[in-house]
């Protein structure tokens, strides 16, 4: 029986197409916006990926990465003394306007970090070494400055090029790999206390210190110790929802929280979720509908009302795996130059996959529904009539 169910949904093609192609489109936009939410929320917490450090100690009052309230630059020491520390350094993280020799204005991400242990400078370098950031005028630009800080439309920038921060000369000394920011500037690291020069001047210039605990005790401990005796906010830096104390978690969820961004992708992935259903519903309503002589002939040779069912929930998921798999295809399409020019923003959780399977399933479940409905009531003696 199962097998003369799919004859029937494979010979009526033009319905069969109809419900995979709306099935495609609910898989693809549901997955693919999500993976663009995720992929844009993972730019947030760009710069605790590019500077990595254990601990990250801030002002009291902050609630993410990207908007950090300075500190005195005695509470470098003041973290140093904590007896769980086995380090503690000064870090500076802030937004500057680089001009070009033609003239032009970039914007830029300026890190600055501790000269002598160079803690927080970037992990993989594809060009230079991280030992000439201690030259004069040095600094690192990520992979993403080679292209947006080039003077000419299609020429990169090289180690040995120059540009201007703040009216005071800047050479590349080396070319990082890392992830692109959330303000969509390149990330440019250089000393702390050149990043100060670099930097108009203000009454507190330290935007953050960076810590490790010392061998034998864990950085949630660490982190409480920080806290306790200095009054200082510290964060973990580990990855989102690892802990409630993360600097991921707090950041990610303080965009969710205060921006549209979340209300925008949503309404996006419901209407793929009403699109989907509307056109399942629809073309397979009418479908049961068409072949209700059909059904009624087998419900009056002896077939069970249970087996007829069967037979439509049969119908309705295999139209929903293979809608889902071509969808799925077109998510994995798209990813493909995303990832590579990363633009736009593309990270899929391995959570997000099976999770629109379910959607598609349910859309699928309800689909079937509306015939099993239809079917419940069948009398078998209409196909006699006429």
């Amino acid at each position: 029986m199962l097998r003369l169910a799919l004859k029937m949904l494979f010979g009526d093609t033009g319905k069969y197409l109809m419900l995979v192609a709306g099935l495609v489109f609910a898989t693809f936009l549901m997955a693919q916006q999500i993976a663009v939410f995720c992929g844009l929320m993972s730019w947030t917490t760009a710069t605790l990926k590019n500077v990595p450090a254990p601990i990250w100690v801030v002002e009291g009052k902050v609630e993410q990465v990207n908007e950090t309230n300075p500190l005195l630059d005695t509470d470098v020491a003041r973290v140093r003394s904590v007896d769980s520390v086995a380090w503690a350094t000064h870090l500076y993280s802030g937004i500057q306007r680089v001009r070009l020799g033609n003239g032009n204005f970039k914007i830029i991400q300026l890190i600055g970090i501790d000269a002598n242990t160079l803690a927080g400078a970037p992990v993989k370098l594809k060009e230079g070494r991280l030992e000439d950031l201690r030259l004069p005028h040095a600094v690192i630009i990520d992979d993403l400055a080679v292209k947006r800080l080039a003077e000419v439309k299609g020429r990169e920038v090289k180690i040995g090029d120059m540009f201007e921060i703040n009216d005071q000369e800047a050479r590349v000394v080396g070319i990082a790999d890392t992830v692109q920011s959330f303000t969509g500037g390149p990330y440019v690291w250089t000393t702390y206390e050149r990043a100060l020069q670099y930097t108009p001047a203000q009454r507190k210039m330290l935007s953050a210190v960076i810590a490790a605990p010392r061998p034998g005790i864990s950085e949630a401990q660490c982190a409480e110790d920080i806290e306790k005796e200095t009054g200082l906010k510290a964060f973990l830096n580990r990855g989102f929802g690892e802990s409630e104390r993360d600097f991921n978690t707090t950041t990610v969820w303080w965009y969710v929280k205060n921006t549209g961004i979340p209300f925008s992708f949503g309404i996006t992935v419901v209407i793929g979720f009403i699109v989907g259903m509307a056109i399942s519903c629809q073309t397979f309503y009418s479908f049961v509908l068409e072949h209700m002589k059909h059904l009624g002939a087998l419900k009056a040779m002896g077939t069970s009302t249970w087996t007829l069912c069967l037979m439509l929930l049969t119908q309705a998921f295999t139209v929903g795996f293979i809608g889902y798999g071509i969808g799925m295809f077109f998510t994995a399409r798209f990813a493909f130059p995303a990832l590579k020019n990363e633009q736009p923003p593309f990270y899929m959780p391995e959570i997000v996959p099976p999770a629109v399977l379910g959607v598609i399933l349910i859309i699928c479940t309800f689909s079937a529904l509306l015939g099993i409905w239809r079917v419940a009531r069948l009398e078998p003696a209409m196909v006699f009539r006429g």
